[in-house]
């Protein structure tokens, strides 16, 4: 019998007797051209079942080769989380059944995975500062990804309720890194945080390496999250439950918490945690009964005898090794010093996905403030406004810094360039084609801006007078009047001188 949510025990209450265990196990689909096993296709979105061969369909007689550019990968990120690769490894048959798995097992690595022992440095929020927190790594190893079922006809796009399901195999056998950290404990009420920064850091991590486009939102990267407490008096972990598949860093603490909560209620009363799979609801933010938990046992493992062990030299880790980027950790550190920003500034750019964005376009020619100004301002919010990524909106760093170099010869203001940006947002051309396009220039002449301005003063005779006796903040309102009759196209500051030089 499990918990329901009017059994949960607060978080807080619930860290009074327990403390979390923690174990984070993040698949990262690889973006390798072909699948792990086969010469398909990887290019996500494609029609269902239009990138599968008999090799990933898993029909007999299909024999699987493994994907080197896999291997490589495998191994970047087992150096990139400090861990020893393994110098002979091989898969192992994965024997479960589930629709979406057309063998019937899944290729994986079991007892010999290739890295192994690494560790790697989160960085939290606690009341007493920022801290480190060392998450242990037990293993790193390679396998395939299952195909996808979907459900249609119910409320929930769930299996429970719906009419049918279909299954796409586009997915099967597209390359996965399975990370698996060992017990993470200690962290007490930080742990939703820990764990979050964790996902966040490894996302972070394969995305500096670019094996992996690690979107969440898409599935190439997600999280099972699996807690147990342990009474403090005690020596022995609980009972673990197994929550799968989460896909955003917002859900991952969610569901540690949550978890959290949902055990110490059912310790509370006296009951036993089963060891199962949950579901996480997002909308509800609550998880829900999957199925009873296998040991590794009940999988019944064996050696893939169809692929050659996989044994890499030495010399090749090391070569290996040099390609690796400056740590994800140490580059934010040293980009915040260079561009002097703040904390809170520099983790808006990092949370926003703008970290690579505004390094490029300070690289184009801008300054650091006016690359956060249109990345984290204008662009962000259209991103926001659109549902797209802010590196998909069809803008370019390059574009941002030429916009900048606009408003910076006066040749356009802040204002106009918020159109150029609808231009590119548009394809419109470059910010130079867009701003003769649309005729954005700022107005220069400075004998229509005086036309502009008397007609200004004539209008609002009340203004003009207090600024005829000295009350020169009133200026606003007839600067605001010549730019909206010049349609923004005008110097603010010309303006203003030649309103003050007239009314003097």
């Amino acid at each position: 019998m499990t918990a329901t949510r009017t059994e949960l025990v607060p978080f807080d209450q619930a860290l009074e007797t327990y403390d979390p265990v923690m174990g984070l196990e993040v698949h990262v689909e690889l973006n390798t051209a072909s699948k792990m096993f086969c010469g398909c296709s990887t290019v996500f979105g494609a029609e269902p079942n239009t990138q599968v061969c008999p090799t990933c369909l898993g029909l007999p007689g299909a024999l699987p080769v493994v994907n080197g550019k896999a291997v490589e990968s495998a191994i970047r990120i087992g150096l990139a989380l400090n861990c020893s690769i393994a110098p002979w490894s091989r898969f192992a048959r994965k024997n479960y059944f589930y629709p979406d798995m057309p063998k019937n097992f899944q290729t994986s690595q079991y007892d010999e995975p290739i890295c192994f022992e690494g560790w790697t440095d989160v960085t939290i929020e606690t009341d007493e500062g920022p801290q480190v927190f060392r998450v242990d790594i037990e293993r790193a190893h390679m396998e395939e990804d299952t195909g996808k079922s979907l459900h249609v006809g119910g409320a929930t796009g769930r299996i429970h309720g719906a009419d049918y399901s279909l299954v796409d195999y586009n997915r099967a056998g597209i390359p996965l890194i399975e990370v698996v950290t060992k017990p993470i404990v200690g962290a007490g009420k930080y742990a939703p945080q820990v764990a979050r920064a964790y996902v966040a850091s490894l996302r972070e991590l394969v995305k500096a390496l670019d094996v992996s486009d690690a979107r969440m939102e898409q599935g190439s990267m997600r999280c099972d999250v699996n807690l147990s407490l342990m009474r403090k008096d005690a020596d022995v972990f609980g009972t673990r439950s197994e929550t799968k598949n989460v896909n955003s860093l917002r859900s991952v603490e969610r569901a540690v918490r949550y978890e959290v909560e949902r055990h110490a209620g059912i310790l509370d009363a006296g009951q036993k945690i089963v060891q199962e799979t949950r579901h996480w609801h997002e909308d509800t933010g609550v998880t829900t009964s999957g199925r009873e938990k296998s040991d590794a046992e009940d999988y019944r493992y064996f050696p893939e005898p169809d692929l050659v062990p996989v044994a890499p030299s030495e010399a090749w880790v090391e070569e290996l090794r040099t390609t690796l980027p400056e740590p994800p950790a140490e580059r934010r550190a040293r980009l915040q010093g260079e561009w002097g920003y703040s904390d809170l500034e520099m983790r808006d750019v990092v949370g926003a996905g703008a970290l690579d964005l505004i390094e490029a376009t300070v690289a184009a020619g801008a300054t650091p403030t006016s690359a956060r100004k249109w990345w984290l301002g204008e662009l962000a919010r259209r991103a926001n406004d659109t549902g797209a990524p802010i590196d998909e909106l069809g803008v370019t760093p390059v574009q941002v810094a030429e916009v900048q170099a606009l408003v910076d010869a006066k040749r356009i203001n802040d204002k106009l360039a918020r159109q150029v940006f609808d231009g590119l947002v548009a394809g419109e051309g470059t910010p130079e084609e867009i701003v003769a396009a649309r005729g954005l220039e700022v107005v220069s002449d400075d004998g229509a801006l005086a036309a502009a301005v008397d007609r200004a003063v004539e209008a609002n005779p009340d203004v003009a007078a207090k600024i005829r006796d000295g009350k020169v903040a009133a200026a606003g309102a007839l600067i605001g009047a010549v730019m909206k009759e010049m349609r923004g196209q005008a110097d603010a500051g010309r303006v203003r001188e030649l309103i003050l030089e007239k009314l003097a």
